[in-house]
C-alpha cells in the first residue's frame, strides 16, 4: 500500500504530493521526532522518577495494591520507573504503533514483561474489565501528554476520559498538577513578528493594510527558545502572574474556561506580547518541580535545564494597547480543549468584580496575511536593515524606462520599484498591500505562473529588471528558494538582452559546528536512568537511514547556540544571470578545522548577491568571532546536516571537513555528504 506525502519542489515552488511506501510516513515521524531529546532531558527524567517513587510509597502506605496507568508511554520509561519503585502492575498506553512496538521491545529487554502490558490504542479506546485491556482501574495515573502550550496534545480530554473510565476516585497522579505563568511585556522585536510596520521611502509612507492592522493575527501559539530572546529586547509591564493550575489527581474538565490575573502596571508602555510557560509539580506538596521557565529567570542561568520538546510560548495580543504606570489591569487567559489565548482589559475602581467579557472562540486571522506569512516572515519584512539593502540595490539598477517583473511571495519589492520611478512593474503574486497604499494602478498583479507569462501580458515590452528576494512560502531548506532561478529560466525569452537580474547570484555556504545543546535531538541515548533504551536508538537510526540521514534538516539556528569549528566556506554558486543548467553541478573539497571541540554537524545557508557590492545573508549575519561565536539570521531557517557520531577536533590543522555536494537541476535538490578526515 502506498501513501501520499508532501515534499517541497524547488523547480516549481510548489508542494508536490508524491507517492511513497506505506512505511515512509511513520519513518519521517520517528526520524524527526523529539524522543531522543526527551530521553536526554535529565531534569525531566529525574523529577518524574522521584515523583513516581513518592506516589508508589503513598499508595503502599495505604495498604493498597499499586496499579499504574501510563498514558502516552513512548519508550515505556515511566512504566519501568514505576515497577522499579514497587508498583505491582502497569498498563502502558501508546497509540503510535511503531512506538508501541519499540516500548514492547524495551520492556522485554529490561525484563519487565511480567509487570508491564503495552496497549497499542488511544487511551479513550481502552476498556476495563475481565475481558478488557485493563483488568481493573488504576490508582496511580502517570502521563506525559504535554507540549510547549501544555494542553496542545490533547492532555485535557485524555485526563477527563481517564478519570471517568480508567482510574479510581482519589487516585495519585504524576505529575500532580500543572501551573501556567504569564508576563505582559512590550517588545518591538517580538511585535514585529505579528504586525507589519510602516516603511518610509523617499517621502512616501507605506502603511500596512487596515485589514492586517485590525486582524487579531494567527491563532496558533508561537513556541520558541525564550532563553535566546535577550531580556533587553523586551520591557516587562507587569509581574510574572500565576494564571491557573490544573490538579491532575482530580476529575479534569476539557470545557472552555477563562482565568484572570489582576495587577498594576509596573511601568508605562505598549502592551503587545504575553510571554508564557508552565511548570509541573510531581507531588501534592510541590516539593518536586519541573519548570519550563526561561534561563534568564534563574538566579544562576547556568543551572537552566535545556530542552527542545518543551519550550516557552509567545502570544500576541489582538491589538497593541497603551498602559500607564500604576494602571490596574486584567490579564485574561482563555482555553478550549487544545489551545490558549490571551486578552487584556482595564480594571475599574468602582467595580472590583469586573464582568470580564471573553470571546467564546479563540481569535483567528481575518486578513489572510497571518495564514500566508509565518511569524519570522513578518519579522523579515519589518527588518529595516534588510529593507535598506534591497532599496539601495534597486536604486542602483532602476531607470525611468525600467520594465520590472517581481517573482516572490508577498514581497514589497514591486512597491519599492514603483515608488523609485520604474515605468512598469508586474508582480506575479497577490498582495493586499498594493491596494492599501493606492498602488494597484502602478503595479500590475498577475495570478499566473512564470511560464504562463506572455509578451501580451507585458504589453509588448521586454523585461529589463527581473527581481525577487527571493522568498517562497513552500521553501523549507535554504536552497528551495532557488525556484527563483527556475522562474528566471521560464521567462528567459521575455528578457531584454541587457536585462538586470536581482539577485544576480546565490552562494551556498557551509561551516562545521559544535552545538551547545541541539545535538541532543539526534544523539543516541543508550541507557536512561539505568534502563536500556537502545531499541529506541536503533529504531530512530533505521528511520533516519530510510532517507533522512542523507539530508539536511531545517532549524532556526538563532535559537540554538553553537560555535564554528571551521571558517565559513562557499561551496556552490548559482548564477542567476544564466539559465538553470541541464547537467548537475558538483562541488567537492576540504576545509581545515580551525577550532577545537566536538563536531556535531554542518550548518548550511544561502547568501544572495543583489548587486556587485550588496549582499544579503540568510545565515551568518556577522563574521565568526575568534572564539567561533556565530550570530544567525532570525528570519529564515538554516540547514543542518548532523553527523551520526561526534568527533573531537584539535583545531591545529590535523583534521579537515571533507564535502561533496551536487545540485540536481531536474529536481532542484542538493545531494550532500560530509566527513571528517585527516590529511
Amino acid at each position: 500500500m502506498k501513501t501520499f506525502c508532501g515534499r517541497a519542489n524547488p523547480t516549481t515552488g510548489a508542494l508536490d504530493w508524491v507517492e511513497e511506501s506505506e512505511e515512509y510516513d511513520y519513518h519521517q515521524e520517528i526520524a524527526r521526532s523529539c524522543y531522543a531529546d526527551m530521553l536526554h532531558d535529565k531534569d525531566r527524567n529525574e523529577k518524574y522518577y522521584e515523583g513516581i517513587r513518592a506516589a508508589v510509597s503513598r499508595v503502599k502506605a495505604r495498604g493498597e495494591r499499586v496499579v499504574v496507568l501510563d498514558i502516552g508511554t513512548g519508550t515505556g520509561l515511566l512504566s519501568m520507573m514505576a515497577v522499579t519503585a514497587g508498583a505491582d502492575y502497569c498498563y502502558a498506553i501508546e497509540v503510535f504503533k511503531p512506538m508501541a512496538q519499540a516500548a514492547t521491545c524495551i520492556v522485554e529487554r529490561n525484563s519487565f514483561s511480567d509487570k508491564i502490558k503495552v496497549i497499542n490504542k488511544h487511551s479513550t479506546e481502552v476498556t476495563v474489565g475481565p475481558d478488557g485491556d485493563m483488568q481493573e482501574r488504576a490508582n496511580i495515573l502517570v502521563t506525559e501528554l504535554f507540549d510547549t502550550e501544555l494542553i496542545g496534545e490533547g492532555a485535557l480530554p485524555s485526563y477527563e476520559h481517564a478519570h471517568m473510565h480508567l482510574v479510581q476516585a482519589g487516585c495519585e497522579a504524576v505529575p500532580h498538577r500543572a501551573t501556567i505563568y504569564a508576563q505582559l511585556v512590550e517588545s518591538d522585536m517580538l511585535w514585529k513578528w505579528s504586525q507589519l510596520q510602516p516603511i518610509e521611502l523617499d517621502g512616501n509612507k507605506l502603511l500596512p493594510p487596515p485589514a492586517v492592522v485590525k486582524c487579531a493575527g494567527a491563532p496558533s501559539v508561537c513556541d520558541i527558545q525564550l532563553s535566546q530572546v535577550p531580556p533587553e529586547s523586551f520591557t516587562p509591564l507587569g509581574p510574572i502572574c500565576t494564571m491557573f493550575s490544573v490538579d491532575f489527581s482530580k476529575p479534569v474538565s476539557s470545557a472552555a474556561q477563562s482565568y484572570t490575573a489582576q495587577f498594576k502596571a509596573q511601568t508605562s508602555g505598549r502592551a503587545q506580547v504575553v510571554l508564557s510557560w508552565w511548570d509541573i509539580d510531581m507531588d501534592p506538596d510541590g516539593n518536586i518541580v519541573c519548570t519550563m521557565a526561561p534561563s534568564w529567570s534563574y538566579s544562576d542561568p547556568r543551572t537552566y535545564p535545556w530542552r527542545d520538546h518543551w519550550m516557552q510560548s509567545v502570544y500576541f495580543l489582538p491589538a497593541e494597547e497603551k498602559v500607564s504606570e500604576g494602571e490596574e489591569l486584567n490579564l485574561i487567559v482563555s482555553h478550549d480543549d487544545y489551545s490558549l489565548w490571551y486578552s487584556l482589559t482595564q480594571r475599574h475602581d468602582n467595580n472590583e468584580q469586573n464582568d470580564v467579557k471573553v470571546a467564546k472562540f479563540r481569535p483567528c486571522c481575518t486578513c489572510q496575511a497571518h495564514l500566508v506569512w509565518t511569524r519570522p516572515r513578518f519579522g523579515e519584512l519589518n527588518d529595516e536593515q534588510r529593507t535598506e539593502s534591497y532599496v539601495n540595490a534597486l536604486r542602483s539598477i532602476l531607470k525611468p524606462d525600467s520594465v520590472c517583473l517581481s517573482v516572490s511571495d508577498g514581497s514589497l519589492l514591486p512597491i519599492f520599484a514603483h515608488l523609485l520611478g520604474s515605468k512598469k512593474v508586474i508582480f506575479i503574486s497577490c498582495s493586499q498591500l498594493l491596494h492599501a497604499n493606492s498602488l494597484k494602478h502602478g503595479v500590475q498583479l498577475l495570478g499566473i505562473r512564470p511560464e504562463q507569462l506572455s509578451l501580451a501580458d507585458l504589453e509588448g515590452n521586454q523585461i529589463s529588471v527581473l527581481m525577487g528576494e527571493p522568498y517562497f512560502s513552500t521553501s523549507l531548506l535554504p536552497w528551495h528558494s532557488l525556484f527563483f532561478w527556475y522562474c528566471r529560466t521560464a521567462v528567459a525569452q521575455l528578457l531584454h538582452p541587457n536585462a538586470t537580474i536581482l539577485p544576480r547570484a546565490a552562494t551556498l555556504y557551509i561551516v562545521a559546528v559544535e552545538f551547545q545543546d541541539l545535538w541532543r535531538i539526534r544523539a543516541p541515548c543508550g541507557t536512561c536512568e539505568g534502563f536500556d533504551v537502545s531499541p529506541m536508538d536503533e529504531m530512530i537510526q533505521q528511520s533516519l537511514d530510510y532517507r533522512e540521514s542523507w539530508e539536511a534538516e531545517p532549524h532556526p539556528l538563532w535559537e540554538y547556540p553553537c560555535h564554528a569549528l571551521t571558517k565559513p566556506q562557499p561551496v556552490l554558486t548559482f548564477d542567476f544571470t544564466q539559465c538553470v543548467p541541464e547537467q548537475p553541478v558538483n562541488s567537492d573539497g576540504t576545509v581545515p578545522f580551525t577550532g577545537r571541540g566536538l563536531c556535531h554537524g554542518v550548518a548550511l545557508w544561502m547568501e544572495y548577491q543583489l548587486t556587485e557590492d550588496i549582499t544579503v545573508s540568510l545565515g551568518l549575519t556577522k563574521p565568526v568571532s575568534e572564539e567561533g561565536a556565530c550570530e544567525w539570521n532570525p528570519h529564515r531557517k538554516q540547514g543542518v546536516f548532523f553527523f551520526r557520531s561526534t568527533r573531537e577536533t584539535s583545531g591545529n590543522g590535523r583534521e579537515d571537513l571533507a564535502y561533496n555536494l551536487t545540485f540536481e537541476p531536474h529536481t532542484g535538490d542538493i545531494k550532500m555528504d560530509f566527513s571528517i578526515t585527516e590529511p
